[in-house]
């Protein structure tokens, strides 16, 4: 990069950061967060996936090693002088070992999950924990309830000091991308025991970006390039001052986006695409989506920085009545919902469904007085509808094509959804009252059940929504082995 681009970069950048700075002074949001559950160590993946091998690869022009290449520290500037690690040539010997006590541990988990998911499989074994005391809805829960233990015995999390918010470090708390500011901020905090300060002892390291504030700051027109840049320079600044991830080509790093456009981010470097764990909202398997390294991020809308009181869990939502059959209220974008419309946008009473409501009505007293919620996928496969059914007790009916569901690997989504396939939209109506009432209230005790497993807490809980994102990157981890 010649210096005349070093220094019109330089100009740009900074008036970008100096302009969102006093935004970002009045927003900064300092919320909490979330724990999880597996299928004889089976979870969605090959076997052959958990012998999986990184090694450096040489010549690749995407891994960027030499500290001489010229780093965008215009947007990234390093936020502490401790951040740049030197390892000393007489402390090598030691630091190799330490890592090497990494694998053994994660060694051990192994044999303990597999252990408990064998025993799990034998017919007449029983499995019951207070932890986890629905075992209908878990592919194999004592074989979760091993793996969560481990996971709190053992893993951590290394999180890259460098860069500055909101670009890094922060995100948005208060929006249809809550999540993603949430999860940041709570690995953040120096109380959860998952993060660790020693990258020696980190299983995982997070990059700490967020996408939604990249969109929100640095998109300009049409051309989302900007993002991409970002995404390669932080990892050209990272890659020059640790030895982190071209020790394995990014494989045993994270990110974590549920903007739309997480998966568009993560093309600004090959080995962020397809080696690194996404841990994204929009999980399109036709857009890149792996789930043997990937993780779907549940997509939770908080506008207010927390669960509209309408779906806050309480008696009267339990004991509400569900005089509608099915509900679905939204705009025509993608390629099923007009499909959905056009079979019926107001053509059954017992199945409302709207383009758009109006004014007078509420969207969440609809979700409340149904039985089933239609979710179909929009311009992306993910929608906070999916959530919102959980939260106000209304069977998920899933329209969707190529998306993973969250925590699919552990959880069984046939035991509290519906998911009907996009070529019998037409005969909805017919699938859905075919459904005994046996079969409903079944559906709806183990959706209530679930609830825990997606509900943001501050403090966090064990089992919810942070912890089992935390649980999915941690099988992940699990089933890589690194050189």
């Amino acid at each position: 990069m010649d210096k005349q681009h070093q220094h019109t970069r330089f100009c740009f950048l900074s008036i970008c950061i100096g302009s969102i700075a006093l935004v970002f002074a009045i927003s900064r949001c300092s919320i909490s967060f979330f724990d999880y559950s597996l299928q004889k160590l089976e979870f969605s993946f090959q076997e052959s996936e958990l012998r999986r091998s990184f090694h450096n690869a040489g010549g690749d022009e995407n891994r960027v090693v030499d500290s001489r290449d010229v780093v965008s520290q215009q947007i990234l500037s390093i936020r502490s002088s401790n951040a740049t690690l030197r390892i000393k040539p007489e402390k090598k010997k030691k630091k190799l070992n330490r890592r090497r006590m990494v694998e053994v541990g994660l060694s051990r988990a192994r044999d303990s999950i597999r252990e408990a998911a064998s025993s799990s499989s034998n017919r007449n074994a029983t499995f019951f924990n207070v932890d986890l005391p629905n075992t209908l809805v878990y592919r194999n829960p004592s074989a979760l309830h091993q793996s969560y233990l481990e996971m709190e015995k053992r893993f951590k999390v290394y999180v890259y000091e460098e860069g500055e918010p909101p670009l890094v470090h922060d995100g948005p708390c208060k929006s249809v991308y809550a999540v993603e500011g949430r999860f940041i901020m709570e690995i953040e905090k120096s109380r959860t025991k998952f993060r660790t300060y020693d990258p020696d002892q980190a299983h995982v390291y997070f990059l700490p970006f967020s996408v939604a504030w990249l969109v929100r700051y640095l998109y300009e027109g049409q051309d989302a390039g900007a993002l991409r840049t970002f995404a390669s320079d932080y990892i050209r600044l990272i890659s020059s001052n640790h030895p982190f991830w071209n020790r394995t080509s990014g494989a045993d790093h994270f990110m974590l986006a549920c903007h739309d456009w997480g998966p568009l981010t993560s093309r600004g470097n090959k080995d962020l695409f397809n080696k690194s764990i996404r841990v994204m909202c929009n999980a399109n398997t036709s857009e890149g989506f792996n789930p043997a390294k990937d993780a779907t991020l549940p997509e939770i809308k908080l506008y207010a920085g927390e669960v509209d009181p309408k779906l806050r869990l309480s008696k009267t939502l339990m004991s509400s009545p569900r005089p509608h059959l099915a509900f679905f209220a939204g705009g025509v974008h993608g390629p099923v919902r007009p499909i959905l419309l056009h079979h019926w946008k107001q053509r059954d009473p017992d199945m409302p469904v709207f383009e758009y409501l109006r004014k007078h009505l509420n969207f969440y007293d609809f979700m409340r007085s149904s039985k089933f919620c239609l979710c179909p996928s929009g311009y992306e496969v993910a929608s906070p509808r999916l959530i919102e059914a959980i939260y106000s007790e209304c069977i998920p009916v899933i329209l969707s094509v190529n998306f993973v569901l969250p925590f699919s690997d552990i959880l069984r989504w046939e035991t509290f959804s519906v998911q009907v396939d996009v070529s019998e939209i037409p005969r909805l109506k017919e699938i859905l009252t075919s459904i005994s009432d046996e079969k409903y209230e079944s559906l709806k005790r183990n959706l209530r059940y679930v609830r825990r497993h997606f509900e943001l807490n501050d403090p966090p809980k064990r089992y919810d929504a942070f912890h089992m994102i935390l649980h999915s990157i941690w099988l992940r981890r699990l089933n890589m082995r690194l050189p």
